[in-house]
């Protein structure tokens, strides 16, 4: 055998590692076993063999070393060997090693696991013996509070001296304590595989810091205890005072009543109702489930959200004075907003488009006696009665303004009447008192025919003569508002949410939605949550009438609230409320309401009325308009008075009003329509410009109201078809009928009166019954056509289609015209 083959006998080639190997070399003819293990290596001598001392043949004795092996090739097995067992020894004893280390780390983690269940324990411990010592006290308050109320009987000291009943012990079984460890031990390791990560409760000290509420310690140990008494544990049922409103779903209904779905759908089942969890049920079925639960029912409507602004009673130790508030009325051009200029010393006219007032002015003035007055000049236009109304609605003086040179006049007399509807005082002012043609005695004489009777006609309303030029009358003025205001005694509670009304509304670039606002009772301030008719919002900023930031605004005071989230309508009444969510809840109803109310008042309720209202439309033409101006009040107005134009062939329809500049939107509308748009005080943007340019729609701009009104009616008015009138402009008689072959029966006439003519229509009467109408055919003349017969001349005539005409019939000859027709 060669060396190599040696060495893979002994699997040592390259430093392989010893081990489970079965191989054998000759000792000459005897045949040994090498056995190979991880430990050591023995070689196993075949039975007859003589077996080596040793267990290795020495290296020095070729006698008993292996054939063909010289004592380099031993020596270098020999060391190999050693080698082999030296790497054996050393990882054994890194195993080792290993091995002891993994038994520290499992005894470290586990004192660390004991120790937190120990101190979970003591925490649990020290929270039961609270919970016991408080109830143990709460129990002793009790006997002592029972023995305090109760007659003194003959065993009371005894029963004094008798130990309180103790609660039962809430120990919890060493049993339960050895299964809750080993589920802490499960949970401890759970929680050191996730001890490197950080949680949001570690984060914020939460989840390391939480305890039980004494009201979950209590419920979990009467568990325990009923558990431990082998009882059944039942909840109390809790009885509910459940919301009905008009409609609910029945997810909803079970939420409200902290019951399962399932169950009340089984519930409505049982009654003959298959409905799902999603549907809606009325409020009486409603209300039978609620009771067969065994909960109460409270019922509730949409319109309950407006209880919260309900009108709040105010003691008389609340009440203060609070400022008048003065409406400026009267006829258009008679002088008020130059009156009030006076009272003011400002130059209001001047801001006004025609001298004419637009909009509803409020300010407030302060008299040289100190006090302060608020006054609310109403525009004198006919357009603007709306107005005009809700201005006599706020006030409590009316100062009636009327021009010495022009006497009562329309406005004038509906001034009267609104301040009259409103029961509100009156003061005549009788302005342009310095006209050389002034009358005052006229118009107080005019004033009687409407039951105003002045002071100085022997009656009860004061009267003050003025001049707005020259100053005359103005301290009388004041003086007799001062007097009556003091007779009215006005006060109001400042300390209370405010409550006040829309005088005026508009869309401001730069501010947004803006609205006068005349606080009316409490005191409006900024921050406060508010709604406004549909709209609602929270008061970014105050603004007085004299163009400052205010903090607050007391009764009787207009200013200016920012912070709407839309233009509400002038006349709508503010109220404060405690949270944004009310004021949201109060304007989506009230939303919802008025767009029901539309829906109901445009729609025909029977087929009659769907017919009739399809037949009306068919025959009214109508003038598509949209209208867009700067305030509220304004563009109600131009509304009001757009509805007013027309009749029953023709009106006006106002597809779209608001408040702004216009938009494209507003210019796609008009255009899809064909309808032009109308602006008041308004200008379009750039954009809606273009777009009209590009669309071929018109834009109109107006800052008088009476050229808008008069437009639009011009407009109107083409839309009437023109009206036929029918001129007579002769008679004639026929004498005889001639038979004209080729042309038929022509009749030989006397022209009686006026003229005949052939372009004119004739109409045959017989015994003055007219039996046809048409035209002629023919108009002669001996043997010549003429175009015209005068009376008292003769002359043939023939009908066009028409032959049956006999001797002494009358002829009637007439025109028609054409007359273009105005609406008035």
């Amino acid at each position: 055998m060669s060396d190599n083959d040696g060495k893979k006998t002994l699997g040592l080639r390259g430093g392989a590692r010893p081990g489970n190997v079965k191989q054998s070399f000759s000792h000459g003819r005897t045949k040994n076993v090498v056995v190979e293990t991880k430990r050591k290596r023995v070689v196993v001598p075949k039975p007859g063999a003589a077996k080596p001392s040793g267990g290795a043949a020495p290296s020095g004795d070729p006698s008993r070393r292996p054939a063909g092996i010289s004592d380099a090739e031993m020596a270098r097995r020999m060391k190999a060997l050693q080698a082999a067992k030296a790497r054996e020894a050393e990882e054994a004893a890194a195993r080792e090693a290993a091995e002891k280390a993994r038994e520290e780390e499992r005894a470290r983690r586990r004192a660390e696991q004991e120790a937190k269940e120990r101190e979970q324990r003591e925490a649990e411990e020290r929270a039961r013996q609270k919970a016991e010592e408080e109830e143990r006290k709460r129990k002793e308050a009790e006997e002592a509070a029972k023995r305090a109320a109760a007659a003194p009987a003959p065993e009371e000291p005894k029963a004094a001296r008798a130990p309180a009943s103790k609660p039962a012990p809430a120990a919890t079984p060493r049993k339960q304590d050895r299964e809750r460890e080993q589920r802490g031990r499960g949970k401890g390791r759970e929680d050191n595989r996730r001890s490197g990560k950080l949680t949001l409760g570690q984060a914020t000290g939460g989840e390391g810091n939480r305890q039980r509420s004494m009201a979950a310690m209590k419920r979990k140990q009467e568990r325990a205890r009923q558990k431990a008494m082998g009882g059944t544990v039942e909840r109390e049922k809790v009885i509910r005072d459940v919301q009905l409103p008009e409609a609910i779903m029945v997810s909803e209904l079970a939420n409200r009543m902290a019951e399962r779905v399932a169950d009340v759908v089984k519930s409505l089942m049982q009654m003959g109702m298959m409905v799902t969890q999603n549907q809606t049920i009325d409020a009486d079925t409603a209300e039978l489930i609620i009771e067969e639960f065994g909960h109460k029912v409270t019922r509730v409507s949409d319109s309950d959200v407006e209880d919260v602004i309900k009108e709040v009673e105010d003691s008389d130790e609340d009440l203060k004075p609070r400022p008048p508030v003065i409406t400026i009325m009267g006829h258009v051009d008679h002088g008020k907003t130059s009156l009030l200029d006076a009272i003011r010393d400002a130059r209001v006219v001047a801001g006004e488009a025609g001298g004419i007032t637009q909009h509803i002015g409020a300010y407030q003035v302060k008299t040289e006696g100190g006090t302060t007055l608020t006054f609310l000049d109403t525009p004198g236009h006919a357009a603007f009665t709306s107005m005009r109304s809700r201005g006599a609605q706020v006030t409590d003086i009316v100062v009636l303004v009327v021009a010495a040179d022009d006497a009562v006049m329309p406005q004038t007399i509906e001034a009267i009447n609104h301040a009259k509807a409103a029961e509100v005082p009156m003061i005549v002012a009788i302005n342009k008192v310095d006209k050389p043609d002034a009358n005052p005695d006229k118009v107080r004489t005019d004033l009687l025919q409407h039951e105003v009777i002045v002071e100085k006609m022997s009656g009860e309303v004061q009267d003050v003569e003025v001049s707005a030029i020259t100053g005359q009358g103005l301290d009388e003025l004041l003086e007799a508002i001062a007097l009556q205001a003091e007779i009215l005694e006005l006060k109001a509670n400042p300390d209370r949410a405010a409550q006040g009304a829309v005088i005026e509304a508009q869309l401001d670039v730069g501010r947004g939605p803006v609205a006068t606002v005349l606080v009316q009772n409490g005191t409006l301030r900024q921050g406060d949550i508010f709604v406004v008719g549909e709209q609602y919002g929270k008061v970014r900023a105050l603004i007085n009438d004299k163009g400052d930031r205010v903090k607050e605004a007391g009764p009787s005071v207009p200013v200016e609230v920012l912070g709407l989230n839309g233009t509400p309508e002038a006349g709508d009444v503010l109220n404060v409320t405690e949270t944004e969510a009310q004021a949201r809840e109060i304007a989506a109803y009230r939303e919802q309401a008025a767009k029901d109310k539309r829906a109901a008042a445009g729609a025909a309720t029977t087929l009659e009325q769907l017919m009739q209202k399809a037949k009306e439309d068919e025959n009214v033409a109508e003038l598509p308009i949209l209208v867009k101006a700067d305030v509220q009040g304004s563009a109600e107005a131009i509304v009001q008075a757009m509805e007013k134009i027309g009749n029953d062939e023709v009106r006006v329809r106002v597809l779209h009003s608001g408040v702004g500049a216009i938009t494209e939107t507003d210019v796609g509308l008009a255009e899809a329509s064909g309808a032009p748009v109308m602006g008041f005080n308004v200008r379009a943007n750039a954009s809606a410009r273009n777009t009209a340019n590009q669309k071929g729609v018109e834009i109109r701009y107006y800052s008088v109201i009476y050229d808008l009104v008069d437009d639009v009616k011009a407009a109107a008015s083409g839309l009437l078809s023109a009206e036929i009138r029918e001129k007579f402009i002769g008679y004639a008689e026929i004498r005889e009928v001639f038979k004209v072959t080729g042309v038929g029966k022509v009749a030989g006439c006397l022209v009686t009166e006026g003229v005949a003519r052939r372009s004119a229509g004739v109409r045959l009467l017989r015994d003055n019954v007219v039996i046809h109408e048409g035209t002629l055919k023919t108009l002669k003349r001996f043997k010549d056509e003429v175009a015209e017969v005068q009376s008292g001349q003769e002359c043939g005539m023939a009908f066009e289609n028409y032959d049956d005409i006999r001797q002494g019939d009358v002829i009637e000859i007439f025109e028609r015209e054409e007359v273009t027709r105005t609406l008035d």
